[in-house]
Formats: structure tokens, sequence, C-alpha cells
């Protein structure tokens, strides 16, 4: 299973970006999918995650500018950043819980995307 991560690059402070994750292999079936960020020098945090139900949860600093969705039929995850801040900036990482085809449930991480953002 690969999560292959798109969309970051460099904004001005108030503008808006989209992050999409698409996954791909021998899938079955994808439980939990969702977005963390990591700065340089600092452990990774939580984003927003949603569920195979569609059901979400944000972290409290990205609350009402950050909105996380998901196409099941496309196993691919989108996180919409608006009202970025300078201290969004950091690189993005998916992750995704997933059922393979060996029915085996693995956690997948992409491989990162950095969002920069000005003052």
């Amino acid at each position: 299973v690969q999560l292959q991560a798109s969309g970051g690059g460099s904004v001005q402070a108030g503008g808006c970006l989209r992050l999409s994750c698409a996954a791909s292999g021998s899938i079955v079936s994808i439980n939990l999918m969702g977005w963390y960020r990591q700065a340089t020098g600092k452990q990774r945090e939580l984003v927003a995650r949603i569920e195979s139900d569609g059901s979400t949860s944000y972290a409290d600093s990205v609350k009402g500018r950050f909105t996380i969705s998901r196409d099941n039929a496309k196993n691919t995850v989108y996180l919409q950043m608006n009202s970025l801040k300078p201290e969004d900036t950091n690189v993005y990482y998916c992750t995704a819980d997933v059922l393979t085809r060996d029915w085996r449930r693995n956690h997948y991480w992409g491989q990162g995307t950095l969002v920069t953002v000005s003052s």
C-alpha cells in the first residue's frame, strides 16, 4: 500500500491550500484516514481525522479553518485549509488504516508535503 500526498506549497497568510492523499495497492477497505503535521524539531501532531462513516475530529488550532473529507471510491482523503497562518507552516503527512487483501490491517503513512505560510 502506498499513500501519495500532493497539494502543498507556499501561500501568504490568509490564503488557502487543498491537500490530497490517494491510497493505492491491495486494498480491501480503509477505516480511519487523517492528516498530521510536524515542524522541524517538534513532535508530529494530529491535524484532523475522518472515519469511514464520515465522522471527523480536528485539532483545536485548526477548527473552523480546516476541513477534512474523503472519497471512498477513490481511496482519497483531502484537507481543505483556509485562513492559513504562519504557524500552520509544517510538513503535512497523511495516514490511513488499511485492510489489505491478505486480511491484515496496518497503519500507513504518506511521504509528507510541505506547506509554507508567509506573513
